[in-house]
């Protein structure tokens, strides 16, 4: 493991010296190099906010007090505290003195309109009428004749709608 160490850079080393002091053992390999991203782009960050300050102040270079404001900066904007407690309890209270609305259904879970669920009597059943055996003759008859229609065999053989029935699901009497 030491010969590891020695292949890392500076950098890589103090990350893996930082995870070890916190208690952290095992972890992937790139974990050390995420957080040496983060951590340059961090200070990237704020050596470039150091610059803008430094030169907003007329300096030449960059100096120490740059670089706290603009740690400050960062911070301040980074890293938001919660209000304090005492606020936290005032918001509740007002809002808590707002009552809830009154429930318009009663106990349970509030459901649609009956007509307008899945349960309701919404098909009808086609039940078709029964031919008698010269009436289904004589139709076969007609498929057959359609390629040479002739008046004489055809005979007008009302064709009646099949029959539409609805079932209403009704609750039962207990």
């Amino acid at each position: 493991m030491a010969e590891k160490d020695d292949d890392l850079p500076r950098d890589a080393r103090v990350v893996k010296s930082l995870l070890k002091s916190m208690g952290v053992e095992e972890y992937e390999p790139r974990v050390i190099h995420q957080f040496l991203e983060l951590w340059y782009r961090y200070v990237v960050d704020v050596l470039t906010d150091a610059q803008v300050y430094s030169e907003h102040a007329g300096k030449a270079a960059i100096d120490p007090d740059d670089v706290k404001l603009a740690v400050q900066s960062k911070v301040n904007f980074t890293f938001s505290q919660p209000p304090p407690r005492e606020v936290l309890l005032e918001l509740a209270r007002n809002r808590n003195k707002i009552p809830l609305p009154k429930t318009i259904s009663g106990p349970g879970i509030p459901l649609p309109p009956e007509q307008d669920t899945l349960i309701s009597p919404n098909y009808q059943l086609a039940i078709p009428r029964r031919q008698s055996a010269q009436a289904m003759e004589e139709a076969e008859e007609d498929e057959r004749s359609d390629a040479n229609p002739s008046q004489e065999q055809k005979t007008d053989v009302p064709q009646s709608a099949p029959q539409r029935v609805s079932f209403p699901l009704s609750k039962h009497p207990k």
